[in-house]
């Protein structure tokens, strides 16, 4: 007999959801994933969405629902407001926001805002990846969560200090379609692997430059009409371009962690992150974002008691 799920957690997100039941431990009972993401559940109703996916997988009518991400935000089904850093992790968990009006228990994790005057900054999801990334209760750690807009997050004895974010993924994307570069590139620019020296060689440049990779950009439009670049490299060369700068970058603010830098990926992302944190010299672990989201959602239901301690 299979045994009887606890929670269901959404990461709802712009485009995208991922939906899970969950034991009392965490354990993944059923999962289903979908285009149902803000954009669509503003039109066909965030109820109905996830009724839909909660029916689908089987979810009893009383099972509690907590979700992180988009759904959150003020386009979103309800704003659950932004809890502004720095804050202790625990405490932002707990700040789930209740969605009325529904014969369950819905809550729905809070953003962080940081609001510097020099450093403005906000985020939905990444925080929930950080509950469930295990970080240690003591010392400080810097975490790395690659992605469209990848964040860093500095955490102090458990508590968020201070993040920033770099459109890494917009900028290629952007660069790749809509600059000079395209030609260089290609129409559909061919998957970037870990292992290509281009990849290597363009990353160590942006080191080397402390994140300065503006000037560099356009040698990568030269290097085809000079050097024969070819597409694939090209695509290589940009990739790794933007990834080391953005690690220079992070580097520079932050500055060293003692403990490693924790890598919230999957994927594709998760090896080139890897191979470019290795080019900068930085010890580093790797978590896997999905695990990491999952298990955050199961610290914010147990926050918000939502469902019991773990024995």
């Amino acid at each position: 007999m299979s045994p009887a799920p606890a929670v269901a957690a959404l990461d709802w997100g712009t485009t995208r959801l991922r939906a899970w039941l969950l034991d009392g431990a965490g354990k993944v009972l059923a999962e289903r994933r979908g285009d149902d993401g803000l954009i669509t559940a503003r039109e066909k109703g965030f109820a109905k969405v996830l009724e839909g996916h909660l029916a689908a997988l089987g979810a009893p009518q009383t099972l509690p629902v907590i979700i992180c991400g988009m759904a959150g935000s003020r386009q979103g089904w309800i704003e659950a407001p932004y809890v502004t850093v720095p804050a202790p992790i625990g405490a932002i968990l707990r700040g789930a926001a209740r969605v009325e009006g529904s014969s369950r228990d819905i809550r729905i994790v809070p953003g962080l805002a940081q609001r510097l005057a020099d450093a403005p900054d906000v985020m939905r999801g990444e925080e929930t990846q950080l509950a469930g990334a295990g970080l240690p209760a003591k010392g400080r750690h810097l975490v790395c969560m690659p992605g469209t807009h990848s964040k860093w997050v500095a955490v102090g004895d458990g508590a968020v200090e201070g993040f920033g974010t770099w459109p890494t993924g917009e900028l290629y994307s952007v660069l790749s379609a809509h600059s000079i570069l395209k030609h260089s590139l290609g129409e559909h620019p061919a998957p970037v692997a870990a292992d290509s020296p281009f990849f290597a060689q363009w990353c160590q440049r942006a080191l080397g430059e402390g994140g300065d990779i503006t000037s560099k950009l356009f040698a990568i439009r030269a290097a085809g009409l000079l050097q024969h670049l070819q597409a694939d490299d090209a695509a290589a060369c940009l990739s790794g371009l933007l990834i080391g700068g953005e690690i220079a970058s992070a580097r520079r603010r932050y500055g060293a962690s003692e403990a490693p830098v924790a890598l919230i990926a999957s994927g594709a992302l998760a090896t080139l992150y890897g191979a470019a944190l290795d080019l900068a010299g930085l010890a580093f672990r790797t978590v896997d974002a999905d695990e990491a989201v999952r298990a955050g959602l199961v610290e914010a239901a147990r926050e918000n008691g939502m469902i019991g301690d773990a024995q």
